[in-house]
């Protein structure tokens, strides 16, 4: 990015969140603090929300409600795939760069716990294509997953065998200026004493997790013990469902990231699919607000 398109891009980033903040001066009163300033940014995972979009439409419903970066998900109407020429890539990051939406990074489906190694292969492989294309469209990371551990193989071998694959395309992605985002996922391996026993085999510092606000955050030592069990490995992407559909503590794990000194993304997750998303997507961000409020 040459000096004149960083200006514009922190004079666009500026002048949305004072459009923004002037928007609800007329309905504050001078007694009433401001709200805390946060080190967590409020952004979008493509999941069921912004599926449908094209990548202006995108970028600009984001602008609309606010939400400072997005996390593009694969073979979304978005269409940021690795089969897009040099020409086209470019484009895509001038896109971003002309906004003040980032483009957070790319959440992939590329998982490495297979008992057939070919297929452990061809996901490495495609991971690393992946990383290319990140890196090009001016993003910062990939999110990978792992989804199980298949039965008929040890517990021991498959945990390892995903960490090796985690190291391998982490050096990659560090050689290419992405970071590899793990996201807490899977039936088995969402279990956060699971995903401690693969990060204890990471040896890569360039993979990192990605919280996911599972239900399984909250078994028994609890959400707290459960948060401390993994947070050294924590990354700059945490995922998070539409905070009025279901009772996760979100309120503690706020808390829980800003005590661990968090500076990274909250991304919207959400499973739900209102007729109206730009409008949901300001409420959720209301709601996002109040809960940094209330650190």
């Amino acid at each position: 990015m040459n000096e004149n398109q960083n200006d514009r891009r922190e004079f666009l980033k500026k002048s949305m969140l004072s459009s923004l903040f002037l928007g609800t001066m007329g309905t504050l009163s001078t007694s009433v603090a401001l709200p805390k300033v946060s080190k967590m940014d409020f952004g979008l995972v493509t999941y069921l929300w912004g599926k449908d979009w094209s990548l202006p439409e995108l970028i600009s419903n984001c602008e609309k409600t606010g939400y400072k970066g997005v996390e593009l998900r694969t073979e979304h109407a978005h269409g940021v795939e690795a089969h897009l020429s040099q020409t086209k890539r470019d484009d895509v990051r001038k896109r971003f760069e002309d906004s003040p939406v980032t483009c957070v990074g790319y959440g992939s489906n590329f998982e490495y716990h297979s008992s057939d190694p070919a297929l452990v292969v061809e996901n490495i492989r495609q991971t690393k294509a992946y990383i290319k294309l990140c890196h090009d469209i001016g993003a910062t990371g990939i999110k990978v997953k792992p989804n199980t551990l298949p039965e008929g193989v040890s517990r021991e071998k498959t945990i390892a065998q995903i960490a090796k694959s985690f190291s391998e395309v982490g050096e990659f992605g560090a050689d290419h200026g992405q970071l590899v985002r793990v996201e807490v996922h899977g039936r088995i391996t969402q279990q956060l004493p699971v995903m401690k026993a693969i990060f204890d085999q990471v040896t890569s510092s360039n993979v990192r997790i990605c919280w996911n606000s599972n239900d399984t955050d909250l078994v028994d030592p609890g959400l707290e013990a459960n948060f401390d069990m993994v947070k050294e490995w924590l990354g700059d992407t945490t995922h998070v469902r539409a905070f009025d559909e279901n009772d996760y503590p979100y309120q503690d794990l706020f808390r829980l990231l800003d005590k661990a000194n968090y500076q990274g993304w909250i991304l919207l997750e959400a499973h739900s699919n209102p007729a109206d998303k730009v409008a949901s997507m300001m409420a959720q961000k209301q709601m996002f607000e109040k809960f940094i409020a209330n650190l």
